[in-house]
């Protein structure tokens, strides 16, 4: 389990593919990883992998298909900025919220406005996927937790403050590019059930 709040950045050294699965290395700060174990999780992306090797320099993950083809680590290389999150500890503070790191689908950028030190990016999805947004809501972004905007028929708002922009790999994003989208799990129990029982009661 994560909180959406991104930790570090860091840069994708090299992929290597071997029997379906992509061995990802990558590039991080000095003792980031120090204090965690091998096999334990972390957020790459929004996307929960398990570390395989590490050191001062790099740290190891792999990735089977079934993850590739469903997120955007597929879409990797060399140089390619990610956003990285520590799994949480018992007692530690949730700053956004609860991120499970099982992404729900991509979403394409169709929008990237300027504003000031701030942007304004429009997210375009597919329209089953709608039901579980509602403006002012959370949604993780490439294991960011933001703040919805706007909701429409297939596209939604994300409003990015200038800190977002520092801490994340979010102010690299441009028209065309793809991000790892995780709903909000209450909603998602929510609109579920409520969508459930109306079905029964017809």
């Amino acid at each position: 389990m994560f909180s959406g709040i991104v930790q570090t950045v860091g840069k994708i050294e090299s992929i290597k593919d071997k029997n379906h699965i992509k061995t990802i290395r990558i590039e991080t700060h000095g003792d980031y990883l120090e204090d965690i174990a091998i096999g334990q999780s972390v957020s790459v992306d929004g996307v929960c992998l398990s570390l395989v090797k590490k050191n001062k320099e790099y740290c190891e993950f792999e990735a089977v298909e079934e993850t590739i083809n469903r997120t955007t680590l597929g879409s990797y290389k060399q140089g390619t900025k990610v956003n990285l999150e520590k799994s949480l500890k018992f007692g530690d503070t949730v700053g956004g919220h609860f991120v499970s790191g099982h992404i729900h689908t991509k979403g394409r950028i169709v929008e990237v406005e300027l504003i000031g030190e701030s942007k304004n990016i429009l997210v375009e999805i597919e329209e089953k996927w709608i039901k579980y947004l509602t403006e002012k809501g959370y949604i993780s972004v490439n294991g960011a937790s933001i703040t919805i905007g706007k909701v429409s028929k297939n596209t939604f708002y994300i409003h990015l403050i200038p800190e977002t922009l520092r801490t994340t790999n979010l102010d690299e994003l441009i028209y065309g590019n793809y991000v790892n989208l995780e709903f909000d799990q209450t909603t998602i129990a929510i609109v579920d059930t409520t969508e459930r029982l109306i079905n029964q009661k017809r």
